[in-house]
């Protein structure tokens, strides 16, 4: 996971925040081992802003890329970094509850499972209920 870190680390550089300056990093890696990097990027008008999270599930997606192996964030305040719940419903379309997210806290990270996260999530199976 330290690798991964380091990727959302890298990721962090490129964030767009020159409103909050609450810089996102993260990384996404598929059971390939592909690694999709986003940072978080940040409009005037807030409501456009894209998160990290998003960033690189969009573009795992987007190369064909549907079978996600873990994720890891980071941030410049090392606080807040586990996904939002925007996020947290956007990456259980790709991933079940055993699906690792590991949160950098500057002296070590803190690994939670999507279960843990997004308890009673909302899936395709709920749809067909």
């Amino acid at each position: 996971m330290e690798k991964l870190l380091e990727e959302a680390e890298r990721a962090l550089d490129r964030a767009y925040a020159p409103y909050s300056e609450y810089q996102v990093g993260a990384a996404l890696r598929t059971t390939d081992g592909v690694v999709y990097t986003g940072c978080n990027i940040e409009f005037a008008n807030y409501t456009n802003t894209l998160h990290a999270e998003e960033v690189a599930l969009s573009k795992a997606v987007s190369d064909g890329h549907t079978d996600l192996d873990a994720l890891a964030l980071t941030s410049a305040q090392q606080s807040g970094n586990a996904p939002c719940g925007m996020c947290r419903q956007s990456l259980r379309e790709f991933c079940d509850d055993e699906f690792p997210i590991v949160v950098d806290e500057g002296d070590g990270y803190v690994k939670y499972t999507m279960a843990e996260i997004l308890p009673h999530a909302m899936d395709s199976e709920t749809l067909l209920e």
